[in-house]
């Protein structure tokens, strides 16, 4: 008997295959290279702008919050400023981290049109990062045990306590606030975001001036909650109206759909992209610990305080840049354009060294103002001088590192992020930053050398493991990914019709 014709195969054999890679032989440059890249620069302009503004509201919400804390004393000041990094270092590093696996899954998805992945997606992450919270929480709430252990003073440490224990939801509402977020930049929507994160700032000085009189230290902590609270509640009503506007997609399904497949997909991305944030997070929390160990620590924590205020703006320019990145790669790879996907991700590339560049120029320009801004000590002016230059050299490799974070993120292969980052940082930048302040005794000039020859080691890394990817392969692997819970619809809903019909003949 003669094997049977394609065209006689069942339609599940045909859709239980991954679709071909489109136009394989198509090159990736085309003929009409200037247009394609404004094209290009275009659709990510339209992504990153919304993005930047919602992330200088963040960090605008940060400095309202330190002003109003030096507003109720010394004491409050750094108390308040102690337990916010142990927050961020211990909690909301972590929280964003594991968010940050939405990037790629619900970034594929968009692109190859699984509403099902993209809801049950966001689900999923919303219930991991819930109990994530449990062991932050009892880390807060045993702040000032672990703070005097260290060695701090004990009514520093006590106020700290207090601050995180009126922090404590912030925590709750974190893990819904940052896969809203996720959730609808992976879909290209950023202008309600923009939007949210704007009118939650407009409140938070009103909150802050309430509650600073009426609670002091606690009523500051508590205004941050209240305004991340009502950026939530704004991203869920859209979110929601976004739904229902589609219809019929949003009884599709897919929301509680959850199988054991579906949580070792996201655990397997959850890992390497926590431990990625958190290991950069956590290597410039250590830099200021060392700054503390230099000699004239005093007048080399305030340098390097008020330089990493630069610094803070132009982060927001980083993540918005790595996050767009993401979110085209990770589209273009769902929709089966591998060709786009690649000039989507050297694109980003070139946008992003031109804007280290261009940041490093803003800051040297301002370097003789920024301190005197902030301080009237001559020697913490000459030093903040002195220090913006390295740390300008810095922001060089810093734009793109990030933003080849943000593409490799966007291949579903964060490990790649996490092997550059635990190498540079950890093996390298490290250990020569120690080398150089107190063997050689080059201060704090010393620790920043140390991290730049780390960070551009960690780029050079990354720089390689992009130029080293098959776009094809990956986005072969983004249809497999993307369309597998299409397939198994499709074979459900087959069956489903096979059922009713056997049932009407009998």
């Amino acid at each position: 008997m003669s094997p049977p014709s394609e065209s006689e195969e069942s339609p599940i054999d045909k859709t239980s295959q991954p679709p071909p890679i489109s136009s394989l032989t198509t090159r990736i440059w085309p003929a009409n290279l200037t247009q394609m890249i404004l094209l290009e620069i275009k659709t990510q302009r339209g992504i990153t702008l919304p993005l930047l503004a919602m992330n200088l509201t963040w960090f605008s919400k940060t400095a309202i919050t330190t002003v109003f804390l030096g507003r109720l004393g010394e004491l409050q000041l750094v108390s308040g400023t102690l337990g916010f990094t142990f927050a961020n270092v211990t909690g909301f590093s972590v929280l964003n981290g594991l968010s940050a696996a939405m990037e790629p899954l619900c970034g594929q998805a968009h692109g190859a049109k699984n509403l099902m992945l993209l809801h049950k997606t966001l689900l999923m992450v919303t219930f991991l990062l819930l109990l994530a919270t449990l062991p932050i929480s009892f880390l807060w709430l045993n702040v000032d045990k672990i703070l005097i252990h260290c060695g701090q003073q004990e009514d520093i440490s006590r106020f700290a306590k207090n601050y995180l224990f009126y922090l404590l939801p912030d925590l709750i509402i974190t893990c819904f606030l940052c896969p809203l977020k996720v959730y609808l930049s992976s879909q290209s929507v950023t202008v309600p975001i923009m939007f949210s994160s704007a009118l939650g700032l407009a409140f938070h000085i009103p909150i802050n001036v309430l509650l600073a009189r009426a609670k002091g230290l606690e009523g500051v902590s508590m205004a941050i909650w209240i305004t991340d609270l009502m950026v939530v509640i704004l991203l869920a009503s859209y979110v929601l109206m976004m739904e229902h506007k589609k219809g019929g997609d949003w009884k599709e399904g897919g929301w509680l759909d959850q199988g054991v497949h579906d949580w070792l997909r996201l655990l397997k991305l959850c890992a390497p992209c926590c431990l990625t944030t958190c290991l950069e997070w956590w290597c410039w929390e250590i830099l200021i610990l060392l700054t503390g160990r230099l000699p004239n620590a005093k007048q080399a924590v305030g340098v390097i305080a008020i330089v990493l205020n630069f610094d803070y703006l132009l982060f927001s320019v980083i993540l918005s840049l790595a996050t767009c990145a993401s979110t085209r790669v990770s589209n273009e790879l769902g929709a089966n354009q591998a060709g786009r996907a690649c000039q989507s991700a050297y694109v980003s590339l070139g946008a992003s060294t031109i804007s280290g560049c261009i940041g490093a120029l803003v800051m040297v320009g301002v370097r003789g103002v920024w301190g005197s801004l902030f301080s009237h000590d001559q020697g913490i002016i000459k030093g903040v001088e002195k220090i913006m230059l390295l740390m300008a050299l810095i922001e060089v490799v810093n734009f793109p590192l990030a933003v080849c974070g943000g593409i490799v993120r966007g291949t579903a292969r964060p490990w790649l992020g996490m092997y550059a980052n635990l190498g540079g940082f950890y093996f390298l930048a490290l250990p020569l930053a120690v080398l150089l302040a107190f063997k050689a005794a080059l201060g704090l000039g010393g620790l920043l050398i140390g991290f730049l020859i780390g960070l551009a080691a960690c780029l050079i890394l990354l720089v390689v493991f992009v130029a080293r990817v098959d776009w094809e392969v990956e986005a072969g692997k983004a249809q497999t990914l993307a369309s597998c819970d299409v397939l198994e619809d499709v074979k459900e809903c087959v069956n489903h019709r096979t059922t009713e019909t056997v049932g009407a003949e009998a």
